[in-house]
C-alpha cells in the first residue's frame, strides 16, 4: 500500500473536491510552483489515484468527466439563440390568431395585454381544436381558448440552452416564452423578450457537431 505524503493527500482532496482541474491551479492553491509537485503528480497518476486529459486536468481515477462537448452545451445561452416573439392582443379573435399563425409561420403564439405582459399561449393543436368544434371563430376573442398564466413553461434570456430543451421536453411543448419580471399599471408581470423553439435547438444542435469537429481537428 502507497504512503502518501501530506501534500499528496491535500492534491487528492483537492482534485476531488474541484476537479477536473490543471496542474497549475492545484499549485496556486497550495502556494508552490508547478514544478515542484510534478513528482506528486507523477507518483499519484502511477499509483491509479488520479488520471490527466490534456486541456482537462486532473481528475480522480474511474470519475466520470464532461466531455468538451458537454462542456460546448453548458455555455449556450438562451439570449444569444432566442428568436423575436410573434404576439397578439387577448382580444383578438380566433379567427384572426389562424391568420397571424400562418403569416408568421410559427407553431405557437403567445398572447400579451397592455404593456406586452405575458398572459396566455395557444398552439396549432388549440386552433385546431376549436374549428373542428364549428364554433364561430369570427367572434370569439382568443383569450377563451388559451392557456392561461400561471400554467405556462418559461424560460428567461440568463438561462442555458440545454435547461429549455429539458423544459421542451418533459412538458412536450413546440416553444417557450423567453420573459422578464417587469412592472406595469401597479402590477408585476411577465414582458415577452423572445422564443425558443423546437428549432432552435435543432441549430443549435448542428452548430455544436460543427465545434466538436473543430476542436478534433485541432
Amino acid at each position: 500500500m502507497i504512503r502518501l505524503t501530506e501534500r499528496q493527500e491535500q492534491i487528492l482532496k483537492i482534485v476531488q473536491e474541484q476537479g477536473p482541474i490543471i496542474g497549475e491551479e492545484i499549485a496556486d492553491i497550495l502556494g508552490v510552483v508547478r514544478a515542484t509537485l510534478r513528482p506528486d503528480f507523477a507518483l499519484l497518476t502511477k499509483a491509479g489515484l488520479l488520471e490527466a486529459r490534456p486541456r482537462v486536468g486532473y481528475y480522480l481515477a474511474g470519475k466520470q468527466i464532461p466531455s468538451q462537448a458537454a462542456e460546448i452545451v453548458k455555455e449556450l445561452m438562451i439570449k444569444d439563440w432566442m428568436a423575436n416573439p410573434v404576439v397578439i392582443d387577448e382580444n383578438v379573435t380566433v379567427y384572426d390568431t389562424i391568420v397571424s399563425l400562418f403569416i408568421n409561420d410559427v407553431g405557437s403564439l403567445y398572447i400579451v395585454s397592455d404593456g406586452g405582459i405575458l398572459e396566455g399561449v395557444v398552439s396549432r393543436k388549440d386552433l385546431l381544436k376549436i374549428v373542428l368544434g364549428q364554433a364561430d371563430i369570427h367572434k370569439i376573442p382568443i383569450n377563451v381558448i388559451m392557456t392561461r398564466m400561471p400554467n405556462l413553461v418559461t424560460v428567461n434570456a440568463d438561462d442555458t440552452l440545454w435547461n429549455a430543451a429539458k423544459k421542451l421536453v418533459e412538458h412536450e411543448i413546440d416553444s417557450l416564452p423567453v420573459v422578464k419580471p417587469t412592472f406595469h399599471n401597479g402590477h408585476e408581470g411577465l414582458e415577452v423578450i423572445g422564443r425558443i423553439t423546437k428549432s432552435t435547438i435543432t441549430k443549435a444542435f448542428v452548430e455544436l457537431g460543427y465545434n466538436v469537429i473543430k476542436l478534433k481537428c485541432d
